[in-house]
């Protein structure tokens, strides 16, 4: 590949302020952190400073965001695991949550630590003590420091599940020279969707090195099951029907509370669990029985709503439930991953606010996998259509089939990583 380009004076002047402002930085995170109960010493982390050793060897580091990207990588983790069977891998990501579930979740040889600032110290030390022999960025966490840093090393750098809303693609077009020069530094990079792909292309992305896969998080690993809470739930549930409101936001869980009506016992699981009180007083506001699961509230015949507020259970509620309603759809968050409640053969019904699954959820539409719904009102229509045996069983099964039909996408990843390892450039 050519020499990358100089990112220019607009890179010049964020180095110049984030290199100022790190000691406030590093203030502000840290407060932030302790407000969301991480420990000081892993607070450390994103000051550069690891909190586990290097192990000897190849080491693959991968930087994800938050919660979604970094579950949605796991599989290929593992995949790459069994190529490179002495390699280790670390993960980094910014989020409490993501921390938590990684580490329960995490394949062998992989540790996780919280990602480096992008300030001159962090940085530097970040990679003084890890030193990556492959670095993979995942979706959109691009920082511009980091990146540069990384390639100046002389680690070969990719992107994949690289996703870039016509919004996103609009602010980097006004970064121009910074731009083109971070998506230079990287010799892989791998598209969710040929429109993402072409707005990179348009960025000035190498041609060459420009791919699409379709998105990882459909090829991740089913989520995890406590089988015998499974049971447990199942024979407490007994024959009553059931739907689950799954990832909702304020301002939704209100709509779906008009749909409980007729429609059998709804499992209410909130995107942030430490919203369970207020959801709680909100759905007995409106005269439904309710019981908690953080409380240890029982789940009894006259239950109306079982408001899941704990994390790490999703698995749980889609194994349970033959439908299930996304939430972040109905109010502008953007949608849910839809690909976890499929692996379960579970109907999908959302909102019309899914711009971060837009081409997915068109396609499931298409196959009859999912259903768009507006407001309480077809919610519940839709709601009562699934009680249709054959209508439900249709929508399952095609849940199922786009499911099954994206099981590749994870090897397609890998194989086009794997030669970064032996100095290729972009497999």
């Amino acid at each position: 590949m050519p020499a990358a380009p100089a990112p220019g004076p607009v890179f010049q002047l964020y180095a110049a302020l984030t290199a100022v402002a790190a000691p406030a930085i590093r203030i502000a995170v840290s407060r932030r952190m302790r407000k969301a109960g991480v420990a000081p010493v892993r607070i450390a982390e994103r000051f550069g400073e690891a909190t586990e050793a290097r192990h000897p060897g190849r080491l693959i580091w991968f930087h994800a965001a938050s919660v979604g990207e970094a579950l949605s990588i796991l599989g290929l983790v593992h995949e790459m695991g069994l190529r490179e069977h002495k390699a280790h891998f670390l993960i980094t990501s910014v989020s409490a949550t993501s921390a938590k579930l990684v580490s329960e979740r995490r394949p062998p040889r992989c540790a996780h630590q919280f990602a480096p600032l992008d300030t001159p110290g962090a940085v530097a030390r970040f990679l003084d003590h890890w030193q990556p022999d492959l670095a993979v960025f995942v979706e959109s966490e691009l920082w511009p420091r980091l990146i540069f840093e990384t390639h100046a090393r002389g680690v070969p750098l990719a992107l994949v599940n690289a996703r870039l809303s016509e919004r996103s693609f609009g602010r980097w077009q006004r970064l121009g020279r910074v731009a083109r020069a971070v998506l230079a530094r990287f010799s892989v990079l791998i598209a969710q969707t040929e429109a993402t792909r072409d707005r990179l292309a348009a960025l000035g992305a190498p041609a060459e090195a420009l791919s699409v896969s379709g998105d990882l998080k459909a090829a991740s690993d089913r989520l995890p099951i406590d089988e015998d809470e499974l049971a447990r739930l199942e024979a407490q549930i007994g024959g009553r029907r059931l739907w689950v409101a799954a990832s909702t936001h304020p301002g939704e869980e209100a709509m779906v509370a008009e749909a409980v009506a007729g429609n059998g016992l709804l499992i209410l699981a909130p995107r942030h669990p430490e919203r369970g009180d207020e959801v709680a007083a909100l759905l007995r506001g409106k005269g439904l029985t309710v019981a908690q699961r953080s409380k240890q509230e029982v789940l009894g015949p006259d239950t109306n709503v079982y408001l899941a507020d704990t994390l790490g259970e999703l698995g749980l509620w889609y194994a349970l439930a033959p439908v299930v309603f996304l939430g972040g759809s109905l109010v502008e968050i953007g949608g849910h991953n839809p690909f976890e409640p499929a692996q379960f053969r579970a109907a999908i019904l959302h909102g019309p606010h899914v711009v971060n699954f837009r081409e997915t959820y068109a396609e499931m539409t298409a196959m009859g996998a999912a259903r768009e719904v507006t407001d309480a009102a077809s919610l519940t229509t839709a709601l009562h259509d699934m009680a249709e045996p054959e209508t439900l069983r249709a929508a399952q099964e095609a849940a199922h089939a786009f499911s099954r039909a994206r099981e590749g996408i994870r090897n397609t990843v890998a194989d086009r990583l794997m030669p970064l390892l032996d100095g290729g450039e972009n497999g």
